[in-house]
Order: structure tokens, then C-alpha cells, then sequence
């Protein structure tokens, strides 16, 4: 099973990465540039989990991480593969089916798909297995399962078809 770590830790970063966990997103929205660029370096010295950085390309490609996470509705991912190196990945984080069909007609690499379960980290309404299992059907593109997943739910994502799984608490 793919596991992509959300995080703003250098802690959790390295555990995940220590773990093989397939992707590293480092997710810190309330850090200065300064000190996430300092953080994403940190990361990248970890070694063998690519890392990505939340929505900050230029973060992402001055610290030589290898991906960046942007939202649904931002810059076209194929805008940023003009100045990114080759391999580099992008990640978008999708919540219709619509907005997965654009990031993969857009050139995503992958896509997070949220909530579909009760998350702990935000107060949403989750869309469930049955919209997780119609979204992944809908695009080639891979879809990774975000919120509220759980060791013990994380394999009816998979039977649903999601690629893989994505957490924040999952990895804290």
C-alpha cells in the first residue's frame, strides 16, 4: 500500500521516511518562507522518501525538493513543469470529480482525494468509499485517500481503488 505523510515536522518526516513511506508533503501554511525553506533542506537531507512541498514551488525547487502539492483551482501544474527539472512531481488536492479530471487533464502526477472519512484535523463533512470508489473509475490519473484514514480503513480505500493513502494524523 502507497502511504504519502502530510506534515509539518522534521520528527514525523523522518520516522515516515525511516518507514519507506512512498511521499513526504511538508505542510507548514504558518511558516515565514525563511523557515519553511530551512525546513523543506532539513527534509531533503533526510534521504529515500521523495519530499514535496505545500503549494510553494519556488520553495520546493530553490531547496531541491522533488514535488510540490497544490490545491484544487491553483496554477496549472503543466505552467510549473516549464520550469521544473524533469521528474519533478506534482500532487493536487481534489474534492469532486471535476476537479480530478482537471488536474489529470492538466498534467497532475497524482491526486489527493478528501475527506472520505470523519477526519480528526478538520471539521468536514466526509463524501464516503462509494465517491472515493466513482472518483478513482473517473481518471487514470492515481488517486490517493485523505481524511480521516486509519490503519484499519485504509485498506477498503485500496478496495475502492484508490493508489494509495494519504494522512497527516495517520503518520503523527
Amino acid at each position: 500500500m502507497r502511504r504519502y505523510c502530510i506534515t509539518d515536522s522534521l520528527d514525523v518526516a523522518a520516522r515516515a521516511a525511516s518507514d519507506c513511506v512512498e511521499m513526504i508533503q511538508i505542510r507548514a501554511k504558518e511558516l515565514s518562507g525563511r523557515a519553511l525553506a530551512e525546513l523543506v533542506r532539513g527534509t531533503v537531507r533526510l534521504r529515500g522518501s521523495p519530499i514535496l512541498v505545500n503549494t510553494r514551488a519556488d520553495i520546493a525547487l530553490a531547496c531541491g525538493a522533488q514535488g510540490v502539492h497544490l490545491p484544487a483551482r491553483s496554477i496549472a501544474p503543466h505552467v510549473i513543469r516549464r520550469i521544473a527539472p524533469p521528474g519533478f512531481l506534482i500532487g493536487v488536492s481534489c474534492h469532486t470529480v471535476g476537479e480530478l479530471a482537471a488536474a489529470e487533464r492538466e498534467g497532475a502526477d497524482f491526486a489527493v482525494y478528501a475527506p472520505i472519512f470523519l477526519s480528526p484535523t478538520k471539521a468536514v463533512h466526509p463524501i464516503g468509499l462509494s465517491a472515493l470508489r466513482e472518483a478513482t473509475r473517473s481518471v487514470r490519473l492515481p488517486v490517493y485517500a485523505l481524511g480521516g484514514v486509519t490503519a484499519e480503513n485504509a485498506p477498503l480505500c485500496i478496495q475502492a481503488g484508490a493508489a494509495g493513502i494519504a494522512g497527516i494524523s495517520l503518520f503523527a
